[in-house]
């Protein structure tokens, strides 16, 4: 059962410097004790509050071996608060259980060929928004438009997010 009350930590910004997919990411490493006042799911969750006064919504716990989570921190989130591997931060966070919307455009053009549409549905809803987020941050209609383009080629061949971004970077 989650609390309703925010987790408040202190905690620092580390850094994996090699670690398969996640080699490279910052974030914050949040123990099992901590996780579990906030949600029972071992799966991972996501959560929202405030990193200094930062504030943030819907950023997955992700597990790691040893029953604890990480909590990524990415670029906006470090500049915001002007920390960077090493550094502490103040940690505000409750359970956030809130749905995140998928892009629009993304489903109308999945929708345009059903066993697009279909191989999407068939992803668990987090790795749908790994699709959604990567579309949706295109900063040009051209970039946003070879995305969903290769969303599409993605679901044609059943690859997963990291099997598609993986694909297209041997093509560069």
């Amino acid at each position: 059962m989650a609390k309703k009350n925010p987790i408040i930590i202190e905690a620092e910004l580390q850094r994996y410097e090699k670690n398969g997919e996640k080699t490279g990411w910052t974030f914050v490493e949040i123990t099992q004790d901590i996780a579990v006042q906030m949600s029972n799911d071992r799966r991972g969750f996501r959560v929202k509050g405030k990193m200094d006064d930062y504030v943030f919504k819907q950023v997955a716990l992700v597990p790691i071996k040893g029953g604890n989570f990480i909590l990524p921190i990415n670029a906006q989130m470090r500049k915001a608060t002007g920390k960077k591997e090493g550094d502490k931060l103040l940690l505000e966070m409750t359970l956030d259980a809130s749905e995140i919307p998928l892009s629009e455009d993304l489903l109308t053009a999945l929708s345009s060929d059903v066993d697009a549409i279909n191989q999407f549905e068939s992803l668990a809803p987090s790795h749908q928004q790994y699709f959604s987020k990567w579309v949706e941050s295109a900063k040009t209609i051209s970039t946003k438009s070879d995305r969903i383009a290769k969303c599409l080629f993605a679901m044609q061949y059943k690859m997963d997010y990291g099997q598609m971004i993986r694909h297209f970077k041997k093509d560069k």
